[in-house]
């Protein structure tokens, strides 16, 4: 197949003068070299795009592709990472990873923990913060913990967003709503085991590949995996791969797989979740696109820790977006 790759590629826009953490969840150019190189290797032709304006133009060029390899995160608002989806499906033109519903509603944390709810997966107890006089109506109990609504690779996720008296909810989440220009996510703090599952497939076919446990290491910022851990990660964190025989680890499977059921993601992604005081596990959030670098990234990572290839992983995600390309018709 001619599989165009879209992405936003970090070094595009630190040139474009937008600073370290605005491109943070941006990929590396390594990771597309890696991701074009899989695709060549497994026989198909790889054609990188780039990001959602190169997309525009080379449509407008007449340009189509049998199926587009999409991990564009895109730069502005809640339904940025549904930017590059939406404007495929309206060429008929099928993609890897979910549909722009699901990626504008799994970006928006609290929308997503509603929904995730609504089908009985557990969520911490939180609340939505759109402006300080909200921070008054936070009536859940210390500590707290606190986050942009919308944001991935742990921005604006530091130390400090563990919160345990209203002088400091008040100061972090004035800091977060100038900064961030978005509401905060305020939800209880889970002070437990923090793990990551990794999923491939879609709908029924979805199945958990396993569970990696995040071990902060001397030196990390303590009880939160922060946007500094996450970006030093080789020196901060321990990735422990943990098996189904710790009933801990079973449970947090299962719900990482009922949430990503529920919310209807496809393909391959991770579910992030953490033990609350209870030691009852808890959904944080979803990635529907998770980072696909060979070694940095945490589904690949966990991959690596199972003895399943780089190559087999990039297979399983095309393996399963093909299974949308609309076969042709047989004739009468």
């Amino acid at each position: 197949m001619r599989v165009g790759i879209t992405y936003d590629l970090r070094q595009d826009y630190l040139a474009m003068g937008y600073g370290e953490e605005e491109a943070g969840e941006f990929d590396r150019a390594d990771t597309i070299d890696a991701i074009a190189q899989t695709l060549a290797d497994l026989g198909h032709a790889p054609d990188r795009v780039g990001h959602v304006r190169r997309l525009v133009e080379r449509l407008a060029q007449g340009e189509r592709w049998d199926l587009v390899f999409n991990i564009a995160e895109g730069l502005r608002g809640y339904a940025r990472e549904a930017q590059v989806p939406a404007l495929l499906e309206a060429y008929d033109i099928p993609y890897t990873f979910s549909d722009p519903l699901v990626l504008a509603l799994t970006l928006h944390k609290g929308h997503c923990n509603r929904l995730a709810r609504s089908f009985g997966v557990p969520v911490a107890d939180f609340s939505v913060v759109r402006t300080l006089a909200d921070v008054e109506r936070v009536t859940l109990p210390y500590p707290l913990f606190a986050k942009p609504i919308a944001e991935g690779t742990g921005k604006g996720v530091a130390a400090d967003s563990i919160i345990r008296e209203p002088a400091a909810l008040a100061a972090v989440c004035g800091r977060l709503l100038a900064r961030f220009e978005q509401p905060v996510l305020v939800e209880t703090y889970l002070p437990g085991r923090e793990f990551t599952v990794g999923v491939v497939g879609t709908g029924e076919r979805a199945r958990a590949l396993g569970a990696l446990e995040i071990v902060l290491l001397a030196g990390a910022e303590a009880g939160v995996y922060s946007y500094v851990n996450k970006e030093r990660c080789e020196e901060l964190v321990h990735y422990a791969l943990v098996s189904d025989d710790d009933p801990v680890v079973r449970e947090a499977t299962a719900v990482a797989l009922h949430a990503w059921r529920a919310l209807g993601c496809r393909d391959a992604g991770r579910v992030d979740l953490r033990q609350d005081a209870a030691g009852a596990v808890r959904f944080l959030e979803v990635n529907p696109l998770a980072g696909l670098h060979p070694e940095h990234s945490d589904l690949p990572i966990l991959c690596q820790r199972l003895g399943v290839p780089y190559q087999q992983l990039i297979a399983w995600i095309v393996e399963s977006a093909a299974e949308r390309i609309p076969r042709p018709a047989r004739p009468a």
